[in-house]
């Protein structure tokens, strides 16, 4: 973002060439982001900067110090999550959380406050330096509440006179307290951590309900077609989850009592720790399950365990080879981005990043894409955080970040491996991009994901990263975003009318609203009386031509190069969800659930 910001600045007349390079230089020997070092040289107002992001991210900007933020607000995020993404929030009204960004683009950062927080994210944009000295100064303000707070030693106690108001008001300190008090002295703490005896969870977890408990879940996720299994313990219940479909139904409520036993039977199956239950871990499961008569099948799950405040919540994700769909044609692409998509995974180098959150079959796109490529011929390498499916004729690595084997590491070992095609798990930060757009710069095809709305705005994400706008421009063949949304259960599918007004609303034509027939499931055994049964991906694949090329070179918008790439033909996430109503593979309330006009 750091170049493009500049050329920006001088392309509006609001900084010179030359105020420009003495910035880069400064940056270059002191860090930091350019638009605080234009700050700080005084080459240019904070407000003149925001107006400029605002109008390149096309999110709406504000003035910081007109602001009188709530504490309450405050701390509904910690300092520590402040500094990292550079956000202030702002304002609660409701369920919705208003977020002062210096990038409003950094989707991983929304998910983030979005989950800590159990909010809605809005974005409105703010420049670096004010948002720093906001979070300074607000936070200090906070610490200093805390510890008053902390140290008082005086207790107030107001009596009514029972019409609301207060008669009086005593004071007490410390030294004055009666300490032989009979109530005080029947006072008893309750110590939730109780000492950890690992051989009498390790005797439990063998125990023949626990363990049948445990078969039971595996084979039933499996039966009925669950991606997810969560496992959460609370104050006085124990609640297990399946994810179906993208959606989590309540499966079952074991006695609280078994709680330590169902938690260590997992972990000694994963080959974890079961005496540590502070910190988070992460492990596997293998099994060979007995299906269809004597036929074998062999399931992986991964496990990770997360300290809640009433036990460790553990899920486990199902890993079934059998599940994953490798052909292409039968993913959900539209014919024409199919062929968008196969011809540039075909070239010889360049790069093509598929975009989407997490669980939105990014994964299954690109094993896709790798099993069509594999052929004898071909040198394929990746690099993945964790290794989620084992595919023949592919060198797979797990990344250890523990040991220093990150993407970034990874990436540079295999290019002193003679590859043909690599795949990098996710592109996180500058170093990682930067050898990835060199590798495909060098005679490589690099596959990776990036975490971003749409296509179009993946261009800015890379160039906020610090990736000069010539080197996205020419590295970069494809970008394509994706969403998994239900499918209509078939067995249960009937006929539904819709009002003409509610197809108009959602993207159809005032004509084609008025003749479409839509269609729902009803419910039935095959479902699990959800209506729904199996996913189906949307997907926005953009090409990229040597007209967006141009835009990327001056410095275009997100916005600008959506409205090209339509131009172009590009099928937009609405646009791909339009025609799966259209078809009748779906619902409306599916595609208006995951994608925006």
């Amino acid at each position: 973002m750091s170049a493009k910001l500049g050329e920006i600045l001088v392309r509006e007349n609001l900084l010179s060439p030359q105020q420009l390079r003495e910035a880069l230089d400064y940056q270059r020997t002191n860090g930091g982001r350019l638009g605080l070092n234009l700050v700080k040289l005084g080459l240019i107002s904070d407000d003149m900067i925001t107006a400029v992001l605002s109008r390149q991210y096309g999110v709406p900007s504000v003035n910081l110090d007109l602001f009188n933020i709530e504490e309450s607000v405050i701390r509904l995020i910690t300092r520590e999550v402040a500094d990292k993404y550079s956000v202030l929030p702002l304002s609660r009204v409701g369920a919705t959380l208003t977020l002062a960004m210096v990038d409003p683009t950094n989707v991983f950062a929304m998910d983030d406050i979005k989950f800590m927080t159990g909010l809605n994210i809005e974005p409105v944009v703010v420049s670096e330096a004010s948002v720093q000295e906001a979070i300074d100064t607000y936070y200090s303000q906070s610490r200093e509440i805390e510890l008053v707070g902390a140290a008082s030693s005086t207790v107030t106690v107001q009596n009514g006179n029972g019409n609301g108001s207060f008669t009086d008001s005593v004071h007490y300190t410390l030294d004055k307290l009666d300490f032989d008090d009979e109530a005080a002295q029947g006072l008893e703490v309750i110590d939730d951590n109780d000492e950890i005896d690992v051989s009498n969870l390790a005797r439990m977890s063998e125990d023949a309900p626990v363990v049948r408990l445990v078969n039971v879940l595996m084979v039933d996720s499996l039966r009925r077609g669950a991606s997810d299994i969560h496992i959460e313990p609370y104050e006085k219940d124990l609640r297990i989850r399946f994810r179906i479909d993208g959606v989590l139904y309540d499966v079952m409520h074991p006695p609280l009592r078994m709680r330590d036993a169902l938690i260590s039977r997992i972990k000694i199956m994963s080959k974890l720790d079961i005496s540590e239950k502070r910190l988070p871990q992460d492990g596997r499961i293998k099994i060979k399950l007995k299906a269809d008569g004597n036929r074998a099948r062999e399931l992986d799950f991964r496990v990770s365990t997360l300290p809640t405040l009433f036990g460790e919540k553990v899920v486990l994700r199902l890993l079934d080879k059998e599940r994953l769909m490798l052909d292409m044609t039968r993913l959900g692409f539209e014919p024409e981005s199919l062929v968008k998509f196969q011809r540039n995974i075909a070239r010889p180098y360049g790069m093509v990043l598929v975009t989407g959150p997490t669980g939105s079959g990014k994964t299954n796109t690109l094993y896709s894409a790798l099993q069509s490529l594999n052929t004898p011929e071909t040198n394929i390498m990746t690099a993945e955080d964790p290794v989620e499916f084992n595919l023949a004729g592919i060198n797979q690595v797990q990344m250890k970040e523990q040991i220093g084997l990150n993407f970034a590491a990874a990436l540079r070992s295999f290019l002193r491996q003679d590859p043909n095609i690599v795949l990098v798990g996710e592109i996180r930060d500058f170093e990682t991009a930067e050898i990835a757009i060199k590798a495909a710069l060098t005679g490589h095809l690099v596959l990776s994901t990036l975490h971003t709305n749409d296509a179009p705005s993946t261009i800015s994400r890379l160039m906020n990263m610090g990736i000069e706008p010539f080197l996205v421009a020419t590295s970069v063949n494809l970008i394509q975003a994706q969403r998994l949304i239900r499918r209509v259960c078939a067995d249960c599918k009937v006929e539904q009318a819709m009002p003409p007004e509610a197809l108009a609303e959602v993207g159809f034509s005032p004509e084609e609203a008025t003749q479409l027939k839509t269609y729902r499931g009803t419910g039935c055994q095959t479902c699990n009386n959800t209506g729904y049964k199996g996913r189906i991906g949307l997907y926005e694949v953009m090409e990229i031509t040597d007209d967006i090329r141009e835009l990327i070179l001056v410095g275009a918008s997100a916005l600008e190069l959506r409205k090209r790439a339509v131009e172009d033909g590009m099928i937009t996430l609405r646009g791909s969800g339009l025609r799966k109503i259209r078809d009748g593979v779906t619902t409306i309330e599916e595609v208006v659930r995951e994608t925006v006009a």
